[in-house]
């Protein structure tokens, strides 16, 4: 029998967690949840203050590829939106597309399971860096005073050292720990399921497997951050990932493997599991460590002269923390008030994979329509976020109509 389903079989849920047909239903929720989050992130990061100036757009450091249109017009409150996404919502889509891998590794082998991810991600990343993500950042381009006209965008794009391909470098990364995870299967056919020990027994000690995966994050992710600067990016052609989280990103996938060797129903999303009936607690821990590693950064930043190793030490270790705990707040919340079907949450789980791929030149081009409005920065950013979270619901709902496009979308 196949590690993963013998695991999933011997390991028995609590006896006071329901076997229903809506097993997976918390963690499909929680993903469209994190998608209408990157969304509101893309939508109001305009209209945060303090932020960096983009600069010229064929000239270093490119900042542009982050923050596409800057309005005078802002309001503080995205800030601390912002900051609180930035702490954790990547690494939880990283925790969450882990989590399915064992089943479908199970049922497919690794040859299939790889060849599902490639056709599926290979072919959305691919989409999205060449056609998305060129029409997202071209109001940053026409905001760098630089010569109007797609023909002199078109050579001042290709001119670039490297290819911007957007917010789809979530899926270029995603692509890369597919492969891994297929080689691992496919050469050592039982190590996911000794990775999956880590996480025994967190239905009953949470708090155990949190303090793992925080120290563990602290040792991969301090390092980077000595190394490379906070902005700094690695780029391969389209592929890119942020510098200082090389390491963080990998290990939540493979962390959400663990926990996912036990299935969605069991072991740490247990319906009836501590970290369910917590949530409280975790919710309290959260906001504490969120506002603790935001007091080191500020501090940080008005100690320039004190000497980094100290700073990024404390920083890193409150990074670390803020992050896992913010995802466990979450998978706790979700885990705990999954109920009924509600058929707006079910199309916002179908789609939201669309809507991630497609909401960022929504974003960029509603920007640049408001910028010359004289309107609170708090206003336009909910504008935008509410127009893009709609024209991308709609979009991917559409694109979803188009025969074959549904098994990708």
């Amino acid at each position: 029998m196949n590690k993963f389903v013998e695991l999933t079989h011997v390991a028995a849920a609590p006896a006071d967690v329901p076997v229903a047909a809506d097993r997976n239903r918390a963690v499909g929720d929680l993903r469209a949840f994190v998608t209408l989050l990157v969304l509101a992130h893309h939508s109001v990061i305009a209209y945060a203050p303090g932020m960096p100036a983009a600069g010229a757009f064929d000239r270093p450091p490119y900042l542009w590829a982050a923050f596409p249109v800057e309005d005078p017009h802002t309001f503080s409150g995205w800030s601390l939106l912002l900051g609180f996404n930035d702490m954790f919502f990547m690494a939880l889509m990283f925790f969450i597309s882990g989590l399915f891998v064992p089943a479908s590794l199970g049922r497919k082998g690794p040859a299939g399971f790889l060849r599902d991810r490639i056709t599926r991600l290979g072919a959305t990343f691919i989409g999205a860096a060449l056609i998305i993500a060129p029409l997202a950042y071209y109001p940053a381009y026409l905001l760098s005073g630089a010569e109007p006209g797609f023909v002199a965008y078109a050579r001042t794009w290709l001119a670039l050292p490297h290819w911007n391909s957007g917010p789809a470098w979530f899926l270029g990364v995603l692509m890369a720990l597919a492969v891994a995870a297929a080689l691992v299967q496919a050469l050592a056919p039982g190590a996911f399921a000794a990775l999956g020990r880590l996480a025994a027994g967190a239905d009953r000690r949470p708090l155990r497997f949190f303090l793992g995966l925080s120290l563990a994050s602290a040792a991969v992710y301090i390092p980077a951050c000595m190394a490379f600067n906070a902005m700094a990016w690695f780029h391969v052609g389209p592929f890119a990932v942020q510098a200082s989280r090389i390491g963080h990103y990998p290990l939540y996938f493979f962390a959400g493997v663990a926990v996912g060797v036990y299935g969605l129903d069991r072991g740490l999303l247990a319906a009836g599991g501590e970290l369910a009936r917590r949530w409280k607690a975790w919710t309290g821990l959260a906001a504490v460590a969120f506002v603790g590693a935001s007091a080191v950064v500020i501090a940080a930043y008005a100690a320039k002269d004190q000497p980094p190793l100290f700073w990024n030490t404390v920083g890193g270790l409150g990074f670390a923390v803020s992050c896992a705990a913010s995802c466990f707040m979450l998978l706790a919340i979700f885990r705990r008030f999954a109920g009924r079907a509600s058929a707006v949450w079910t199309s916002l789980s179908d789609n939201a994979f669309g809507m991630y791929l497609v909401h960022y030149a929504f974003a960029s081009w509603l920007q640049l329509a408001l910028l010359p409005a004289d309107l609170p920065g708090a206003l336009k950013g909910v504008m935008v976020f509410a127009s893009v979270a709609a024209l991308s619901w709609l979009t991917a709902m559409g694109l979803r109509r188009i025969p074959g496009a549904g098994r990708i979308l």
